[in-house]
């Protein structure tokens, strides 16, 4: 399809046949998967899927986030006709690229969740899909991470955040997204010493033995170094990334549940995305757009551009580039 053919493209997420290429569709219309991708359950042969968890319970301020899935797909409608800028090659065109939808849960048996989470991932991973989820709150992480360590062993996080989201918690049954850094210590499914926190700006003295980068540091070093000290911290080891919105300053990421000054922003997350391309990366989320607090859409529009550069992350790997 060309740009001509968008006034005959309509409802791609469901209408078109193939799983590569662009989208001419107009960009303010229309169903919205992510980035006008087809919406399926079959994931034969698929490389990535994205998957929405529209989940807000956890959350220790403002809520909201359970609507967070649906504003970024509504976001990403605007990348779906480019190639995304920088990487030099086009993931959605050189990769099956699928919209999952949403897992489905008793929003009233919230105990039941986590296991529900943790087999929707083990499902997507057992396919041979990489998954990139939309949250959410970050206690989503958890769940991913088990079904993910249950297949590759304990993985490097690298976590984009405002919160070290490690606070003490030994109570494995408790729900909260402030402690699953925590839990995923204890449990043994992330290996500290290969994880890293960037744009920390909230106080926790006890880092649990993962590496920081406040958001002081990438202030004054850089988003290239920063990246540096990432892919240094991480080496080959198969890792996760989460990228919780409020890593970003809320000049940039407004619609969030618990926002901190003196962030991240979108420019410095999207260089050191970039360049941190080559790491052993198997998936990633990103969480906490709450949009009844995103009156612009910014942060969902940030939302969207972050599952866009896991996509690409996961994409280089996959199709062996800078090897």
């Amino acid at each position: 399809m060309a740009l001509e053919d968008a006034k005959q493209a309509v409802d791609d997420a469901f209408t078109r046949s193939d799983r590569r290429g662009l989208s001419y569709e107009n960009t303010f219309g229309g169903a919205t998967s992510f980035v006008r991708r087809r919406y399926t359950k079959d994931l034969n042969g698929v490389d990535i899927a994205v998957t929405g968890i529209p989940f807000d319970q956890a959350v220790t301020n403002r809520p909201g986030t359970r609507l967070g899935p649906r504003a970024i797909r509504e976001a990403s409608a605007l990348q779906s006709p480019d190639a995304p800028y920088g990487w030099g090659f086009s993931p959605l065109e050189q990769l099956d690229v699928v919209d999952y939808g949403d897992m489905a849960f008793d929003y009233a048996k919230v105990s039941e969740f986590p296991a529900t989470l943790e087999a929707h991932s083990a499902g997507i991973i057992a396919s041979g899909a990489a998954q990139v989820t939309l949250g959410g709150d970050h206690y989503i992480t958890l769940p991913i991470l088990r079904a993910h360590a249950a297949k590759h062993g304990p993985l490097a996080l690298i976590q984009f955040d405002a919160h070290s989201d490690s606070w003490v918690d030994d109570d494995m049954e408790r729900i909260d997204h402030g402690t699953f850094v925590y839990k995923a210590i204890k449990l043994g499914l992330i290996d500290p010493a290969r994880s890293v926190q960037i744009g920390i700006r909230t106080d926790n003295p006890d880092t649990c033995g993962v590496n920081i980068i406040d958001a002081r540091e990438v202030h004054a070093t850089g988003p290239e170094a920063v990246a540096a000290r990432i892919r240094e911290i991480v080496g080959d080891t198969p890792a996760y990334l989460t990228f919780d919105i409020d890593g970003l300053d809320p000049a940039f990421a407004p619609g969030t549940g618990t926002p901190v000054w003196g962030g991240l922003s979108t420019a410095q997350a999207a260089v050191i995305l970039r360049q941190i391309a080559g790491v052993n990366l198997l998936g990633g989320d990103v969480v906490e757009v709450s949009p009844p607090f995103d009156t612009t859409g910014a942060t969902a529009i940030a939302g969207a551009h972050v599952a866009m550069e896991l996509i690409c992350l996961i994409g280089w790997n996959r199709l062996g580039l800078g090897a």
